[in-house]
This record gives structure tokens, C-alpha cells and sequence, in this order.
């Protein structure tokens, strides 16, 4: 069998859940551009789970992954980048949709990644549309959704909150099969 090499770092005081024999994970990454906006995409109108609503890239851990190996192949997969370091956990949610799929757990992560920002590519069947939220249009984050229910919103607002203005001297490590 083939050694994990992964291509991204991880800061060392950086959170990853080990899921539990029998769970339902997700994983979510938040991605900001230079200046400070969050990128989120918006599930087509005919997904089953949240449709038309606002979502940062993500999804399903599958078998044999690791949280952060399904990270990286989320970030890959919806938008053509490749993660290159996994900056800040930004906490664990439980919950369930409205799909029928049961309890879920989401680890959910501030991330950098390398590709072309302007032009993502999008998985055009499951999403309809893409953009960058300033703090000044994080509202339109709560478009179609129930009242209460701001996890995206809110992820985002306490990403861009948080955003060091300049980057700082981190200790990092190389993904160790992911954690």
C-alpha cells in the first residue's frame, strides 16, 4: 500500500477530531482571499440537503479518510484548489439535516489554499453560483434559511473577525497521516 504524502501543513495547536467507530462526519473549510472575504458557494435549488442556500466547500468523510484528508479532497474536488495549510479549527458542530441522513459531526477549519481564486471550479450540478463576503455582505449568508439556522453565517463572521491582518510566524507540521 502506497505512503500518505500529503502536500499540506498543519499549525500545531490545531484541533482534529478522531471520529468515533460507527459516526457521520463532515468536514468544512473556510478560505479567504487577500482581502479578508470568505469564499462560499450556493447549493443548486435541487439538492436534496440546504437547498439554494449559501455554503463553504465541504462534505462527507469517507472511509479510511482521516477529517483532514477529507478536507483536502473536498477543497479539490469543489473548487479545482489544492489545500496547503490548515491555519485554525474552528470548532465542531453537531447536527441533523433535513435528508434523512441522521446525526452528523462537523470539524470545521480556517484554510489557505493555491489555485486561481477568481476562477474556481465549481461542481456545477450541486452548486449554482459563488462568491467573496466582506463583513458588509455577510447577510445575504442567511438567504433561505430557517430562522436560527447560521452556522455558514456565522463560521464566516468569526473567520473574517478573527483574520490576523498579517500573517504571523507559525509553527506548523507536515499532515502525520492526517491525524
Amino acid at each position: 500500500m502506497p505512503t500518505h504524502k500529503p502536500s499540506f501543513t498543519v499549525d500545531d495547536d490545531v484541533e482534529v477530531p478522531d471520529p468515533a467507530s460507527g459516526e457521520v462526519w463532515t468536514v468544512g473549510a473556510v478560505i479567504l482571499n487577500q482581502d479578508g472575504e470568505a469564499f462560499a458557494q450556493k447549493r443548486s435549488p435541487d439538492r436534496r440537503l440546504f437547498p439554494d442556500t449559501w455554503d463553504i466547500v465541504g462534505g462527507h468523510v469517507e472511509a479510511g479518510e482521516t477529517v483532514l484528508e477529507a478536507l483536502a479532497r473536498e477543497v479539490e474536488e469543489e473548487t479545482g484548489w489544492r489545500l496547503t495549510h490548515v491555519r485554525r479549527f474552528l470548532g465542531t458542530t453537531t447536527w441533523t439535516g433535513d435528508d434523512g441522513g441522521g446525526l452528523r459531526h462537523e470539524a470545521d477549519y480556517l484554510v489557505e489554499v493555491d489555485g486561481d481564486l477568481d476562477n474556481p471550479t465549481l461542481e456545477w450540478s450541486k452548486h449554482s453560483a459563488y462568491d467573496w463576503f466582506s463583513p458588509d455582505d455577510l447577510a445575504r449568508l442567511k438567504e433561505n434559511r430557517s430562522s436560527g439556522e447560521f452556522l455558514i453565517h456565522d463560521l464566516i463572521a468569526r473567520a473574517i473577525e478573527d483574520r490576523p491582518d498579517t500573517p504571523s510566524p507559525r509553527t506548523s507540521r507536515r499532515c502525520s497521516r492526517c491525524r
